[in-house]
């Protein structure tokens, strides 16, 4: 897999170890001729440990060989989360600071969530391109000012902040992009 085409969530190989790819900056060349670099921020999918790597667009990693198991969420505690696999019923426990980014865009009952399974344990989460989350919490807008694209804070039924347009209203169901976090459509 070409670096450039790698995104957040991928799993690759890296010095011999699967790594999971949490970040990405790409620093764009300001000499003629030289080329784009990736610097990608990863997690050690076994030790846990981060990985800093930098690269150009054109060099490659392998992806790992992974499986990967669709799961809804069963419950959490103070540390870990806890999953179960659609087809075989199979559980597995996840910590909560390996998927603190992804929390906020988990519900029961949630579709397209899917575990990363190496050796028989799980070790990340891949979620749907986007979920559709119930506002909780909303400031109501401000009339008059919808001649302008403003935007406010509003807290979703999960804990996660989004920023939605002045419209939008308290208990609406909202599409999120899970990538970016940022608010999609009404649902």
């Amino acid at each position: 897999m070409l670096a450039k085409d790698i995104k957040t969530g991928t799993v690759v190989v890296h010095d011999g170890n699967p790594v999971i790819i949490q970040g990405i900056s790409v620093q764009s060349p300001s000499a003629r001729g030289a080329a784009t670099l990736y610097k990608f921020r990863a997690r050690n999918v076994v030790t846990k440990n981060k990985v800093d790597i930098t690269m150009k667009g054109t060099d490659l990693l392998n992806e790992a060989d992974f499986v990967r198991r669709d799961v809804q969420l069963m419950y959490t505690d103070a540390t870990h989360m806890f999953l179960m696999d659609k087809e075989d019923f199979q559980q597995y426990e996840l910590p909560l600071e390996d998927v603190e980014d992804q929390v906020g865009y988990i519900t029961e009952g949630l579709e397209g969530m899917r575990a990363m399974i190496y050796n028989d344990a799980c070790v990340g989460l891949e979620l749907p391109a986007s979920v559709e989350l119930a506002i909780a919490q909303c400031d109501p807008g401000v009339k008059g000012n919808s001649a302008t694209s403003r935007s406010k804070p509003a807290t979703m039924e999960t804990g996660l902040v989004v920023q939605v347009p002045e419209y939008i209203k308290e208990g609406e169901r909202l599409k999120i992009d899970t990538r970016t976090g940022d608010f999609l459509s009404r649902a």
